[in-house]
Parts: C-alpha cells; structure tokens; sequence
C-alpha cells in the first residue's frame, strides 16, 4: 500500500499528463455516447467528479474521526440525475482539475496515523483509508483510459470497490 505522499504524487502527476489530453476533444466529441447504455466522456468526467467528492469526504472524516462506515452510491443514477452531458466539456475539465488539485493537497497533509484507519464502504468488505487513497487514483486511472483510448498504468479491479 502507497504512503499518502505517493498517493497524491501519483494523482498530481495523472492531473498533469491527462489534462492537455482532455482539451484536445472538443465538446461535441465528449457529449458522443459509444454505445447505447454507454456514458459519454463529459458523463465519465462526471462520474470521476462523483468519485472526488465522495473520497473527500472519506479521507477528512475517517482521519478526524477514525473508523467510519459510508454509504455507497448508485453510479449510474447519480450521473443521470446530474445531467453532465448538459454541461461544456471545457468546465468540466476545469472543475476536474481544479477539485483534484485539492485532494493531492488534503492527501497529501492526511497524519501518517490515519493510513491504518478502516473505512466500511456500502457493501464492501472494509479497506484502510491508505488503500482508500490508493485506489482512488487507480479507479480515475480506469477511466481515464476510457476517455482518452491511452492506456494510464492502472492496477484498479471494478470488483474490489
């Protein structure tokens, strides 16, 4: 398991090497759906800025609070009710980068003593909030790949989550 360090090292440098990628879609290309029952890229942003929101939540709280359980979410409904297809792919990028430059912040200044705290997520067995950050980056990974057809070295497992 990644220190916290070098979880948010790995999410600065995913920042950095993705943006200039996602700038080069224009929005019309992001709104494209591949395949009915396919998200968008501007729907796989959206869901990434799901996934930021949600993990910010687990990582202040579980360091302040110690162990905690969060509720899961339904993925697909949340996109669906937030419409990202609605918005300009130019500011979902900037919202993107611009939360995610916030979360290498937090992780980064996450106490070494909250490593080892364990979070229960839905129904999901447990993990320690190290593997929480950990994992945060490889699941952005994942996806990223979608978005761009780039293959961003990523160890995430759909099942582990």
């Amino acid at each position: 398991m990644k220190s916290f360090q070098e979880s948010a090292a790995a999410l600065n440098n995913t920042i950095e090497a993705v943006t200039p990628l996602l700038l080069q879609f224009s929005d019309a290309d992001a709104a494209v759906r591949p395949a009915p029952g396919k998200w968008s890229k501007k729907e796989i942003l959206g869901h990434l800025m799901d996934s930021a929101c949600n993990n910010h939540q687990r990582f202040v709280r579980a360091a302040l609070q110690g162990e905690l359980t969060f509720p899961g979410y339904d993925q697909e409904r949340l996109v669906e009710l937030q419409r990202f297809q609605d918005l300009e792919w130019k500011f979902l990028i900037e919202l993107w980068v611009t939360y995610n430059r916030l979360l290498v912040h937090v992780i980064k200044n996450l106490p070494a003593s909250a490593h080892q705290v364990t979070c229960r997520i839905g129904p999901y067995k447990p993990a320690a909030l190290g593997w929480i950050a950990e994992d945060y980056v490889e699941h952005m990974k994942h996806h990223l790949n979608q978005v761009c057809g780039r293959k961003f070295e990523s160890s995430y497992s759909a099942s582990a989550y």
